[in-house]
């Protein structure tokens, strides 16, 4: 009889080798997995106005609610996503993530009210979270070092060209089939990303490397990370952030049709907009080494508040020019691009002995606050950009202080 050419230990195969897909199907793959966020954020910008004229015509701003509160499931999901990947496995996690996003996207469709509709979305962004997070598992399960931070590279490279497409297939969905069908093409997108993970993709965890979930844990984590300094302040800046961009992701299409009659435009110059903030992430990978992460933090707010400094004096003077709220909306994502990134790096620096745990705490927190300041600025929309531009320059400027005062 031959031996068997893989240790066993009571009949089970311990430390197989996992079979690795080529880098280029790989990359896409977990491109694919995060783009769901992106797509189901950005896609369903053109939908807005009739959401609106359907679900709450006598109070049209709170169809923005539809993106925050999809948000705001994501970040409630992303506390608990990452741990439970660790105990059950990454594989799995995903496909209850995606079973439950796809079903919040079927409630979508058929929503009759905007409350049933704001349900279902958080569903979906509960959902989602699996996707997302765990994604990230699966490469650092497989790659470490300088191969794990090429690969995220590349993801984030091909991850960037979602935003500039999404509103333009947002549209195209919406004008050939309602809006409704959005929706279920966030469910044939769930049954692609999860078919092609289930017969192309091997688990990533093995079984004997998993460990338990236990809730306690999560507050041990968090105690943790809340005894450091820095990680609590660049959680903090980083909420301020998030709600500047969630803010702008609100307000943006109903600025573009509102404010500037260019609601048929707005996919074309989202495009744009995207494409240019994307080149963030290239320019923050060329020069963080050599500037450091503070330096360009500081760089992207206090561009950010100059330019919105420039906003609020073009309305103390006159009238918004289209051009300069062009220059603003891609400063305020190539700040995004410029900050999120350093703030985690430099909130995780001191807590590497429970990163998976900070991880879900920061993403969670983030985001959730993040929406929590988003939603009102959201709200207060008046058919210009005002509301925005001052709580963009409020939020700035706090940012700025925070860093340049506190992290030193």
């Amino acid at each position: 009889m031959g031996s068997c050419p893989l240790p066993v230990c009571k009949g089970k195969i311990l430390n197989a080798p996992i079979r690795k897909l080529s880098q280029p199907e790989f990359v896409g793959l977990i491109a694919c997995h995060m783009a769901m966020v992106a797509f189901s954020i950005d896609s369903m910008l053109p939908a807005l106005p009739e959401i609106a004229q359907t679900l709450t015509p006598d109070a049209p701003n709170r169809a923005q609610l539809v993106l925050t509160s999809f948000v705001f499931g994501m970040g409630l999901g992303t506390l608990v996503m990452g741990p439970l990947s660790d105990r059950f496995g990454r594989k799995p996690v995903i496909f209850c993530g995606a079973l439950l996003y796809a079903v919040g996207a079927i409630m979508a469709a058929q929503a009759q009210t905007l409350d049933g509709m704001l349900f279902s979305r958080l569903l979906q962004g509960i959902g989602v979270a699996g996707p997302r997070i765990v994604a990230v598992a699966m490469v650092r399960d497989q790659y470490e070092g300088r191969p794990m931070a090429s690969i995220m590279s590349y993801v984030m490279m091909v991850f960037t060209l979602v935003p500039a497409i999404a509103p333009l297939l947002g549209k195209f969905i919406i004008d050939g089939f309602g809006w409704h069908a959005v929706f279920y093409c966030f469910v044939i997108l769930a049954v692609i990303v999860v078919s092609w993970l289930y017969i192309r993709q091997p688990e990533t965890l093995a079984p004997e490397a998993r460990v338990p979930f236990k809730p306690a844990s999560l507050l041990v984590a968090a105690r943790e990370c809340f005894s450091h300094r820095v990680f609590i302040l660049s959680t903090v800046v980083q909420i301020l952030v998030y709600g500047m961009l969630f803010g702008a992701l609100s307000s943006t299409q109903q600025i573009f049709e509102t404010t500037f009659a260019r609601g048929e435009e707005f996919p074309f110059w989202f495009a744009l907009v995207a494409l240019v903030s994307g080149t963030a992430s290239i320019l923050n990978a060329r020069l963080v080494v050599r500037l450091g992460m503070q330096k360009l933090i500081l760089a992207g707010l206090g561009m950010q508040i100059a330019i919105s400094g420039l906003v609020l004096l073009s309305y103390a003077t006159g009238t918004l020019p289209f051009s300069l709220y062009l220059v603003w909306t891609t400063s305020m994502f190539f700040m995004v691009g410029l900050a999120v990134g350093n703030l985690n790096a430099l909130a995780m620096e001191p807590v590497g002995h429970v990163a998976g745990m900070a991880a879900s705490v920061i993403g969670a927190l983030s985001t959730v606050f993040g929406v929590a300041i988003a939603a009102p600025i959201g709200l207060a929309f008046d058919g210009t950009a005002l509301p925005l531009a001052l709580a963009s320059t409020v939020l700035s400027i706090s940012a700025f202080v925070l860093v340049r005062r506190g992290l030193r």
